[in-house]
C-alpha cells in the first residue's frame, strides 16, 4: 500500500516532468537543417580570403559552430518563440505550440544561446565579434516586437538573406585575413546575400495562411503566390548574372562559365516553379537552391585565385 504522501510525491514529480521540454523537441526548436547555409557561407568566406585555412583550423571550426548551431540555432528559437501564435495556425506540431517545449522555455533557450554566441564571437577577434553582435541583434530585430522586420515582405527576407549568406561570408573572410575583406570579396558576398532574398521569399509560401491571418505582410501575402514567385526568381537570377559579369571582368572566365551553367539549370527549375508556385516552392528549395549555393563556392575559389592564393 502506498501512503497519501507517496502518491502526492509521484504526482508532483510527474507534474514537474511535464513542465520540462522534451530533449528531441529542443533540437527541433533550433532546426539543424537551417545551419547548413550560414556554415557554407562562412566556408566561402574562408576560401575567398586568400589565407590558407591549414594553419587556422581553430578559427575555421569555431566560426562554423558559431554561424550554424549557435547563431542560426538561436535565431530559430527566437523566431519560434515570437511566432508561437502564428505557428499554432500554420504548424501546430512545432515544439512550442504543441507543448513539447512548454512555458517560456523557448525564450530562455534563445536568450541563453544569444549570450553563448557573444561569448564565442569574442574569440574571433574584433571583426568576428562585431559580426556576431550584428547577427544576434538582427535575429531579434527580425522576430521580436516592436521591430519585427519579418512583417515586411522586403526588409524581412532581405535581413535573413544578409545574415544567412552575406554576413557569414564576410565574417569568414575577415577572421582569416584578420582585417576587412577586399572589395571584390565584399561585392560577391553582397550579391549572393541580395539573391538570397528570393530564396527567403519562397520559404514564406509555407506560412501563407497564418501570415495572412496574423498581419505578416510577406510577399506571397501582398503580391499573391504567382507574382511573388516571379519576383523571387528575378531577385535570385540578377545577382548571379552580376557575379558572372564581375568574374569575366576580373579574368576568371572558367569560373564564370561554371556559374553560368548552374544559372541555366536554375532557369529550368524556375519554369517548373512558376507553373505551381505554392506547390513547387519546397521542391525548388531542394533543387534550384542547391545550384545557387554551389555557385557561391565556385565564386569563392575564383576570388581566392584572384588574390593570388595557392
Amino acid at each position: 500500500m502506498y501512503s497519501l504522501i507517496d502518491i502526492m510525491s509521484v504526482t508532483e514529480s510527474l507534474h514537474i516532468v511535464r513542465r520540462l521540454p522534451e530533449p528531441r523537441a529542443l533540437l527541433t526548436l533550433i532546426k539543424p537543417i537551417t545551419w547548413v547555409p550560414p556554415i557554407w557561407a562562412y566556408l566561402c568566406g574562408v576560401i575567398s580570403s586568400g589565407v590558407s585555412p591549414l594553419n587556422n583550423w581553430g578559427l575555421v571550426i569555431l566560426g562554423m559552430v558559431l554561424a550554424g548551431p549557435v547563431v542560426c540555432g538561436m535565431s530559430q528559437a527566437a523566431n519560434d518563440w515570437c511566432d508561437r501564435h502564428v505557428d499554432a495556425i500554420n504548424e501546430p506540431h512545432r515544439p512550442i505550440p504543441s507543448g513539447r517545449v512548454p512555458g517560456r522555455w523557448g525564450l530562455w533557450v534563445a536568450l541563453a544561446m544569444s549570450v553563448l554566441a557573444l561569448g564565442m564571437g569574442a574569440f574571433l577577434g574584433p571583426w568576428g565579434f562585431g559580426a556576431t553582435v550584428f547577427g544576434v541583434l538582427a535575429a531579434w530585430a527580425y522576430s521580436a516586437e516592436p521591430v519585427r522586420l519579418k512583417r515586411s515582405g522586403v526588409w524581412g527576407p532581405g535581413l535573413v538573406g544578409l545574415c544567412y549568406e552575406g554576413l557569414p561570408w564576410f565574417t569568414g573572410a575577415a577572421v582569416l585575413a584578420a582585417g576587412a575583406p577586399s572589395g571584390p570579396v565584399i561585392a560577391i558576398a553582397a550579391l549572393y546575400a541580395i539573391g538570397a532574398h528570393g530564396i527567403m521569399t519562397l520559404n514564406d509560401f509555407k506560412a501563407l495562411e497564418g501570415d495572412r491571418q496574423m498581419g505578416v505582410n510577406s510577399l506571397p501575402v501582398t503580391l499573391g503566390p504567382e507574382r511573388a514567385a516571379r519576383v523571387a526568381c528575378i531577385v535570385m537570377a540578377l545577382p548571379q548574372l552580376a557575379v558572372i559579369g564581375l568574374l569575366l571582368a576580373w579574368g576568371r572566365p572558367w569560373h564564370a562559365a561554371a556559374i553560368g551553367v548552374l544559372v541555366l539549370g536554375q532557369f529550368w527549375a524556375m519554369r517548373i516553379l512558376l507553373s505551381d508556385p505554392k506547390g513547387r516552392a519546397p521542391w525548388y528549395n531542394g533543387t534550384g537552391v542547391m545550384a545557387y549555393v554551389t555557385g557561391m563556392m565556385i565564386a569563392a575559389f575564383a576570388l581566392r585565385m584572384l588574390g593570388g592564393a595557392p
